[in-house]
């Protein structure tokens, strides 16, 4: 598969009171995206499956290129989010198969945020979906992506792989890049001793250990930058974090979230002076349409 740069990113959903998601960016470039609007009426014209004039509404952070909003994230205003992130190594694509509805890589969010209104119909949608090898253009060849897809409570991760697409459940609402979703599921076993509270002291018999520091049960957190560790880290905190009814006190939550597996400019670097970092991070309200 052709690739751009290899950019990392978290994404997750999160209720509280109302329905959130959002994510984080990191990459060691910006591309000049900037928060888009794309309105009711706006047309999209799909490589494959012809002209979409009447949608929900859309906004979220993109590049427009040639009339067409490339969505990093968006939500609708039915209460629909959906986020492509890096998937390295694992992405492919496929030629374009008939039967199927022929979506190419940069228009499977507006493809899913114009055509669904509930989750149900985001899962009845992707049923028909073959991601198929379609080229922006010359100059800018296809993304290596996966696809988070949420209401804020219920969630789905698409992956195009080899051997199709793949639709998982996703019960933690948290989505990283590599490995595939399953193994990223898996792996979260190796982290059950985990805990909020402070841990008993079961080293053994006939010799008891102090309790030195706040924030013992969490020894053993990976907190390092790849994506394996992120996605641990991330599902954690997310699901241990309270619930709020204020919206300051919410949206302000989303971002501790999404700050615990940011990335700093000069822990990771991609080439000789060159480094990954969080470019941004965004939550957006999807039921009130608000974009922070």
């Amino acid at each position: 598969m052709k690739e751009r740069a290899r950019k990392m990113c978290t994404a997750i959903d999160f209720f509280s009171g109302k329905n959130y998601f959002g994510r984080n960016l990191d990459l060691e470039i910006a591309y000049g995206q900037h928060p888009v609007i794309t309105p009711s009426g706006y047309p999209f014209r799909f490589r494959k499956m012809g002209t979409i004039e009447k949608h929900p509404a859309i906004m979220g952070m993109a590049i427009v290129m040639d009339g067409f909003p490339l969505y990093f994230e968006g939500a609708n205003d039915k209460g629909i989010g959906a986020a492509g992130l890096n998937f390295p190594g694992n992405a492919y694509y496929h030629e374009c198969k008939e039967g199927k509805d022929n979506i190419a890589s940069f228009e499977v969010v507006p493809w899913i945020l114009c055509n669904c209104s509930t989750m149900d119909e985001v899962k009845a949608l992707v049923k028909k979906m073959n991601v198929a090898d379609i080229d922006f253009s010359p100059e800018m060849p296809s993304s290596t992506l996966h696809w988070m897809v949420s209401d804020g409570r219920d969630s789905i991760v698409l992956e195009s792989v080899k051997d199709g697409l793949k639709v998982y459940e996703n019960p933690v609402g948290v989505m990283t890049n590599n490995p595939t979703f399953d193994k990223q599921l898996f792996n979260l076993n190796n982290y059950r001793k985990l805990s909020a509270a402070d841990p008993e002291d079961t080293f053994g018999n006939g010799y008891s250990l102090d309790k030195y520091s706040r924030g013992m049960g969490t020894d053993g957190m990976p907190g390092g930058m790849s994506s394996e560790e992120r996605f641990v880290k991330c599902t954690f905190t997310k699901l241990n974090s309270p619930k709020f009814d204020d919206e300051n006190d919410a949206v302000g939550q989303f971002f501790h979230i999404l700050h615990s597996v940011e990335q700093q400019k000069g822990c990771c670097q991609v080439a000789p002076g060159a480094f990954e970092y969080t470019i941004y991070s965004c939550c957006i309200n999807m039921d009130d349409m608000i974009y922070y």
